[in-house]
């Protein structure tokens, strides 16, 4: 496992994913790997269907993938997110992030980056009194 949040931080990011998640019927993910090989949006997209991502029901999970050793993060959504959405859907979400990240402040990146991600979500999959929380909102690691 990798010790990168401590075990704050790590409640801030869960914090901040059920706030974006009781807005959208959307499902956010943090993932946190160790090491990949290829690029890394290939090794999210194995990520992704590993977690089960692509399994909700609407298809509207989100994954944020980070790979601290490399300095490198992916963004990635279902298929159902990308049949309404122009193809740079997430590039402000990965702009906020980066900005934060230069800095060194990583928690706060992802928290904004979740936020941010949960606001884009709700214009096209707003939260239903029926939805069910179909993923952990906890840190999954690899």
């Amino acid at each position: 496992m990798i010790n990168f949040f401590k075990k704050e931080e790590e409640q801030r990011i869960i914090a901040a994913i059920r706030e974006a998640e009781s807005q959208t019927s959307g499902e956010i993910r943090v993932h946190l790997e160790k090491d990949f090989k290829g690029k890394v949006e290939d090794a999210a997209t194995k990520t992704f269907a590993r977690l089960r991502m692509d399994r909700t029901a609407d298809n509207n999970g989100v994954l944020i993938f980070i790979v601290p050793s490399k300095k490198q993060f992916a963004i990635i959504g279902g298929k159902g997110i990308h049949e309404k959405v122009p193809p740079n859907f997430w590039q402000d979400v990965r702009d906020v992030m980066q900005h934060h990240f230069r800095d060194g402040n990583y928690t706060e990146g992802v928290c904004q980056g979740v936020l941010l991600a949960g606001q884009k979500l709700k214009e096209h999959f707003p939260w239903q009194s029926d939805d069910e929380n179909e993923l952990p909102d906890e840190i999954s690691y690899g």
